[in-house]
Order: structure tokens, then C-alpha cells, then sequence
């Protein structure tokens, strides 16, 4: 079951143990919460606040309470008027990673398209640094990314790239320069 399904399943319990609200699925939509606040998710209290009797800051803070005592998922909550924002438990995300990785075959069904992925390997002829790496792990990185979700990937790793522009300057000097390196050695 998706974080987003358990967590509204909490929200439903919270409703109906707090304020005897018995809500349907479609009622208790959670959102992503706004990146100005803190909590992964939220929920809006505004269409409860009748039959709670409450404020909306009180309807929140009681249903947010609720849920941190009382579901493994929420950590903690804060409330911006009627905006009830959760932040869910480490552990939520770690047994949704793991449940995700276990998950054979790919969540993403192969969907016939291939892709290719070309990345350099280090040119031999000058000294490696750290930029011939990223090149490479950013390579593979993409093309693992793309195999996830369902791609055939044709990787192509060019081993001791010289350049392009090597090789079209040289080919541009020979039909183009007329014998300027005679003119030139004269």
C-alpha cells in the first residue's frame, strides 16, 4: 500500500477516534506540503471544522496529536491555520525503500523504447582528475535510472576519447589551408 493511502487511513481513524467523524476516502485528500513549511504532507481541516466544533488551529492540533501518538507513520506535525502539516517517521521511508527495491519485477514494465547513453572514459594522454569520474558515474547513474524505469539502454562508453574538434581541425587544415605550412616553413 502506497505512504499516501496508510496516511489517509490514519487521517480517517484520527477523525472518527477524536472527533467521531466518520470520513470517506474521497473526503481526506493530503497534498504535498508547500516547501515554506515543514512536513511532507498535508491535510486540510477546513471541511471538518463543523463537526468538530473547533478552531481551526484546535481541530489540527488535535487530529496532529493524534497521529503522532497513535500511527508509526507520522513523527511529527505542525499547523499553519487550518493546515495540518505531518512529517512522516524515518521508518515510513525506510520500509517503503525497502518494500520498493524488493519489488521484482520492475515497478516500471519495460515499454519497448531504447535509449542510448553515451559517456567518456578518461583520455590516457593527459593527467585523470576528478572530472573524468563524475563523467563516468553520471554515465552509469542515467543509464541505471533509465533501465528502472522500464528503458533498453544501449550504453556507450568511448574509451580514450580525443575529441571531435581534434579530429575536424585536422581534416579542416588538409582540405582548406592551401599549403600554408609550406608558405609557413619558407
Amino acid at each position: 500500500m502506497a505512504i499516501e493511502l496508510e496516511l489517509a487511513a490514519a487521517v480517517r481513524e484520527a477523525l472518527s477516534a477524536v472527533f467521531q467523524i466518520e470520513a470517506s476516502a474521497e473526503q481526506v485528500a493530503l497534498g504535498p506540503t508547500r516547501k515554506e513549511f515543514e512536513g511532507d504532507y498535508t491535510f486540510v481541516v477546513f471541511p471538518f471544522l463543523k463537526q468538530s466544533k473547533k478552531s481551526p488551529e484546535q481541530t489540527a492540533t488535535l487530529l496532529g496529536e493524534h497521529l503522532v501518538q497513535e500511527s508509526p507513520l507520522v513523527a511529527n506535525f505542525n499547523v499553519v491555520k487550518g493546515f495540518l502539516n505531518l512529517s512522516l517517521a524515518q521508518d515510513t521511508w525506510t520500509s517503503t525503500f525497502r518494500k520498493l527495491a524488493a519489488d521484482e519485477p520492475s515497478p516500471f514494465p519495460a515499454n519497448g523504447q531504447k535509449v542510448m547513453v553515451e559517456y567518456s572514459s578518461p583520455n590516457t594522454n593527459k593527467p585523470l582528475h576528478l572530472g573524468h569520474l563524475r563523467n563516468n558515474f553520471l554515465g552509469f547513474s542515467v543509464a541505471n535510472i533509465l533501465e528502472a524505469n522500464g528503458y533498453t539502454v544501449i550504453k556507450s562508453n568511448l574509451v580514450n576519447d580525443r575529441g571531435i574538434h581534434i579530429c575536424k581541425s585536422m581534416v579542416a587544415y588538409k582540405r582548406f589551408a592551401e599549403g600554408a605550412h609550406q608558405k609557413a616553413v619558407a
